[in-house]
Order: structure tokens, then sequence, then C-alpha cells
């Protein structure tokens, strides 16, 4: 070892008998696969929106002509497949499985598409769904995706770890609402982001806000929120806001979340298009 030696490998070409590499944890994708960019949906606490967030990324990046794909992360609480419609049997080979695809083009893979009834509980240790999320990777053949949206259980815990390691994961979108409380939780999810250096592209804030049909005026069911200032303490530039929608949730209830007409998200499109 030189005496000049850094102890930095990663910028060394250097072939000296005490180098040493970082370990990858990432996982090989299916060798059918073509995947683009990954980006991770999360939120610090459950029943926040997370599932439609994502539901609403892959949409609306699919009407902008990309492909698009959902790799449903939430093995316990899966709702992908029925915010899109999403009933049938999965097919597959000695090659892979194939995700299924939504009407408007999104391919999906959830836990709900290979049990006999989706109502069926899956009652798991933490090591075995991590291990299931690992396999949506490495098993399932995702053709030709742009842009692939995993939809992450809430918290910190073995799941966003394994995906945080897994899988070659672009960036996140860290979904709250506007209570205080929430907003702590915010911090817990971009804060394991930094420990894992992975970029937060940015926030979006459900049930932001009611709009009167009649006279147009904004109600703050849960009080006005600090999302914009909040998120400039932590460094992130790009917020978007969902409004409570009754129409929004029929259409996810029906299985109809691509009829949506506009895009709620288009910033956060944006941003993950420059990722």
């Amino acid at each position: 070892m030189s005496e000049q030696c850094s102890h930095d490998c990663s910028n060394c070409s250097k072939k000296c008998g005490d180098r040493t590499e970082k370990s990858s944890f990432l996982a090989e994708p299916n060798k059918l696969s073509k995947i683009g960019k990954v980006i991770g949906v999360v939120s610090g606490k459950g029943g926040v929106g997370k599932s439609l967030v994502t539901s609403l990324l892959a949409s609306e990046m699919q009407k902008r002509g990309k492909r698009a794909a959902i790799l449903d992360g939430d093995i316990t609480g899966p709702s992908i497949p029925k915010v899109f419609g999403v009933h049938e049997s999965l097919t597959g080979s000695d090659d892979g499985l194939n995700p299924a695809v939504t009407r408007g083009g999104t391919q999906v893979m959830s836990i709900n598409l290979v049990l006999e009834n989706d109502t069926d509980p899956v009652v798991w240790r933490g090591p075995v769904i991590a291990n299931a999320v690992k396999q949506f990777w490495t098993d399932v053949i995702w053709t030709d995706v742009d842009f692939m949206f995993v939809d992450m259980p809430p918290g910190t815990g073995d799941v966003p770890l394994t995906v945080f390691q897994s899988l070659p994961v672009d960036g996140i979108v860290v979904v709250t609402s506007p209570q205080e409380l929430v907003t702590m939780i915010v911090d817990k999810a971009v804060k394991m982001a930094d420990m894992m250096n992975i970029p937060v592209l940015g926030i979006v804030e459900n049930m932001a806000y009611f709009e009167c049909e009649k006279c147009g005026e904004r109600h703050y069911i849960f009080g006005e929120s600090r999302i914009y200032e909040h998120a400039a303490e932590l460094g992130i530039s790009t917020v978007c806001r969902i409004p409570m929608d009754p129409a929004l949730a029929v259409l996810c209830d029906e299985g109809r979340i691509e009829e949506k007409e506009g895009e709620l998200l288009s910033d956060m499109l944006d941003k993950i298009e420059k990722a």
C-alpha cells in the first residue's frame, strides 16, 4: 500500500493487495426485463394515500407517452390491482412471470394477483415479505419500461430497506397529509433516504383541502398545512397537493383511476423525467 493511499478504493485504479471493493446488494432483474428509471413511493405512516399517488404517477406518465409499471411492494395491504380494475390471473413460463397490464397499458405486479381471493390475508413475517418484493423484481418479465414506480409499505422497516438495497432506485417521492403528526413522520422517511444516498424528488400532500363545488372556496379539513415551509427546510423544491375529491375516490373504488382527466401531479412528473 502506498504511503499516499487515501483508502478510497472507488476512485483508485491501482490493484494493490489491500484493495477492498464496496459490496453491492443490488439484485439482477429478469434476463428478459428492460427497465429504465425506478422511483420509490414512500410514506412514514399508513393511510395517507401512497397507493393513490403511485397509481396517479403511473397512469399520468403513461398518458405522456411513456411506458409505466408498478411494482406493488405493499404485500400485506395491496390495493393497486383494485384501483386499476385488474383481476385476471398471471401467466408465465420457464423464463418468468408476466405482469398484468391495465387498460391504459401500465404493467402491474402485486401479491393480490397470485392469491386465490383478493381478500385473503398475507400472514407472513418481515423477511418473507421482503423476499417476495425482491422476487417481483427478479422473476417478473418487465417489458420496455421507461418508469417503474414501487409502491412501498409505510415505515422504515424490512421492505423499504430491501427495495433501497436491492433495486437501483433513482429517487423517491414522499407522500404525506396535512396533520402535524404526519409531518414529523415525513422526516423519518427523508432521513432514511439520505442514509441510503437516494435522492428525494419531492413531496405529495394528499387530502390537502376540500374545494366547494358551488362557491369554489377551499376548506382545510385538517387545518392549514406548512408543507411548503417544511419542504424548504428539508431542501425539497417540488411539492404537489391533491385535494379531497369524492369523484376521485369513486374512480379508485370502481377500478377506473386511468379515467381521471388532467394531471394532478404534473410538477412531480416533470421532476421524475429529469431524475
